[in-house]
């Protein structure tokens, strides 16, 4: 039968890079690199760099592989992400059945944390539902861009004895500050921080956590909210792309 390792690298750092995932990644005959297009092509180096740190088994081989493109036009989100998921499947499952050997082991490199808002987990699931290649799998953590963020911005992740929503920027008003004092923000295409307008809130933001570009803006969020969104657009019309992630709170330490 063979085999598929799902492994968590981090959010950019090479360094971030556990020692379980360098044993994972060295057990591996194929290493699966995702390419997503010019203006990613760091997301793809960033991995290769991995590659030529730690992997050290000679035998072992590099295969790249494009991701198909999310589409939208006159679908909802869950229809876009639905279709996506089923594309990427069908990469997959071509990629197990073509270019990796019974009892041999592929790994995929994941960006971040893969049980974190990640859906390469999903993904592989619907490949075995397919039952056109018989596989197992296993999954390795990951440094997640929550953990960096807090670490960049050298804070604690929740105030003492309070709970930590974990969203997106589509449910954020669902949520803080009514609901959670503290709330992180992993994925937000429209800043939806703009829209809070308690003057109590304080944001911490990162873009390209871990990486040598690595962006982190902090403060009351009415006082930095029009700046990080500056900062934000430049710095995507720089690069091409963005990552970023935010972390909302209002309250204090044994603040009843």
């Amino acid at each position: 039968m063979k085999n598929v390792l799902i492994v968590g690298i981090g959010t950019g750092n090479p360094e971030h890079i556990t020692i379980q995932a360098v044993n994972a990644l060295n057990r591996a005959d194929v290493l699966f690199v995702p390419t997503k297009g010019e203006a990613k092509a760091q997301l793809a180096d960033i991995r290769r760099d991995i590659v030529s740190r730690y992997v050290t088994r000679p035998q072992s081989r590099v295969v790249e592989f494009a991701v198909p493109v999310r589409q939208t036009a006159e679908r909802s989100y869950h229809q876009s992400v639905d279709q996506w998921h089923a594309a990427i499947a069908e990469a997959y499952q071509r990629l197990l059945l073509e270019e990796l050997k019974d009892a041999e082991t592929g790994a995929f490199l994941v960006w971040g944390d893969p049980m974190l808002y990640d859906s390469t987990i999903r993904i592989i699931e619907r490949v075995r539902a397919l039952e056109t290649v018989p596989f197992d799998y296993s999954v390795i953590p990951g440094i997640t861009s929550i953990q960096a963020l807090a670490a960049s911005h050298r804070i604690p992740l929740n105030l003492v004895g309070k709970p930590v929503e974990i969203t997106t920027g589509r449910r954020l008003a669902e949520s803080f500050p009514e609901k959670t004092g503290t709330a992180v923000v992993m994925l937000d295409g429209e800043q939806a921080f703009m829209k809070i307008e308690d003057p109590d809130a304080r944001i911490y933001w990162g873009a390209y956590l871990g990486t040598a570009q690595e962006i982190v803006m902090s403060g009351r969020l009415a006082d930095v909210k029009d700046e990080i969104l500056k900062t934000r657009a430049e710095a995507r019309a720089r690069h091409g792309w963005i990552m970023d992630i935010y972390l909302l709170q209002k309250g204090r330490d044994f603040e009843e």
